[in-house]
């Protein structure tokens, strides 16, 4: 730490972050949170290639074959409210260790659903599990020097690109030879590997100081400045929330997210959840533009996307093609939906590629523009080539 003289000295998190750099530790975090992020598309992917296997199999309706799908969001609208408080409070190991177990133990029983009903139990369950995955997120960037925060999520994102592509390919391998139960069990495993391996996570040191234990961020630090073989800056680490505030944001924002971070802390130390004061924070006078406009924008982004993952499983499946909705997914050769949502798959990776482009010298919201446009002409062109086969 720093000499007597230099006892007035101080630094905060991302300082300190900042002088070490992004080196191995990070690396190995990105890797670990990665997994993570791969394992929640496995578990989301996957609903593209069960649902046509169950209907087939139990003979339910196409209603409720999008039950299932419907029962994972469901979950996962709690769970992602859910995961953010125990993250909050109990920190973010304990809120990706929430999604680890949930996910794992469950989308491992649901293999095992001897109807549909458990079926549908055991998917919404997941989805409590799926919902707290930003956690991970969180806990990633956290570790990573402001500057390059950009950049690195894009990488963390890939991921979930990652994740999907293999997930089809498993599917592919899987469902014609072994079923759908098998393609439910394997896909539960990279979870299973990240309870393994959870021992070994630190906690977030942003965290750990945003609640009063400024020795444990500094172990923590020391950690990282030892495996990237950097120093810490002299002096002693303290929290102010004022240096992790988004330079983009506006003087009142900023002023107001400032003085709700330090209510979050007082009331943490009277025991009471800062969560709960953090999002009235985001009704206030000053932000509830930012937060109604940024609710639109998640929404329109994800109904558009799992809006076209799910509805490839409807424009290949077997109906379509005068044939059983069994026929197609058993016949190793035709392999219609596994290769359609490979491609879908693996349309996202040059979209990876623009999205870093766009973090880093524009902003994200033309790599939106761009998805949401891409969207709309795929649908434009696709849609009336099906209304034929839709009505045969």
């Amino acid at each position: 730490m720093a000499a007597e003289g230099e006892v007035s000295m101080h630094y905060t998190t991302d300082d300190a972050l900042s002088l070490v750099g992004f080196g191995r530790f990070q690396t190995l975090v990105l890797a670990y949170s990665g997994l993570g992020w791969i394992a929640e598309a496995f578990e989301i992917m996957l609903l593209s290639f069960v649902g046509p296997a169950v209907e087939a199999d139990w003979g339910i309706s196409g209603a409720e074959q999008g039950l299932i799908s419907s029962a994972v969001f469901a979950g996962m609208l709690i769970g992602s409210i859910a995961g953010g408080l125990i993250a909050d409070r109990y920190g973010r190991r304990t809120g990706f260790l929430f999604t680890a177990v949930v996910t794992a133990v469950f989308g491992l029983l649901s293999a095992f659903s001897p109807n549909y009903a458990s079926l549908l139990t055991l998917r919404f369950v997941v989805g409590l599990g799926l919902g707290a995955g930003h956690v991970l997120s969180t806990w990633f960037i956290e570790f990573v020097p402001a500057a390059k925060r950009g950049t690195w999520m894009v990488v963390f994102h890939a991921c979930w690109t990652v994740g999907t592509i293999l997930e089809a390919l498993l599917a592919w391998a899987i469902m014609p030879v072994l079923g759908w139960r098998w393609l439910l069990a394997l896909s539960s495993a990279p979870c299973f590997v990240l309870l393994i391996f959870f021992p070994l996570t630190p906690e977030s040191p942003r965290y750990l100081c945003s609640r009063g234990r400024t020795m444990d961020a500094t172990v923590i630090l020391e950690r990282i400045a030892r495996m990237n073989k950097g120093t810490l800056p002299p002096g002693v680490l303290i929290f102010r929330p004022e240096k992790h505030v988004d330079n983009n944001l506006g003087t009142s924002e900023t002023a107001l997210l400032i003085a709700e971070d330090n209510t979050g802390i007082e009331e943490d130390t009277s025991s009471k959840s800062s969560g709960i004061v953090a999002f009235q924070a985001l009704w206030s006078y000053d932000l509830i533009r930012s937060t109604f406009l940024l609710w639109f924008i998640y929404l329109a982004n994800y109904f558009t996307y799992y809006g076209v993952i799910l509805l490839t499983s409807e424009l290949s499946n077997g109906k379509r093609r005068c044939a059983s909705v069994r026929t197609h997914l058993m016949q190793p050769n035709s392999g219609n939906l596994y290769r359609d949502v490979l491609v879908t798959s693996l349309a996202a990776l040059p979209c990876t590629v623009s999205e870093h482009r766009c973090w880093d010298h524009f902003f994200p919201w033309s790599d939106w523009q761009h998805s949401f446009t891409s969207c709309y002409c795929w649908l434009v062109r696709e849609l009336p080539s099906k209304r034929s086969c839709v009505r045969g």
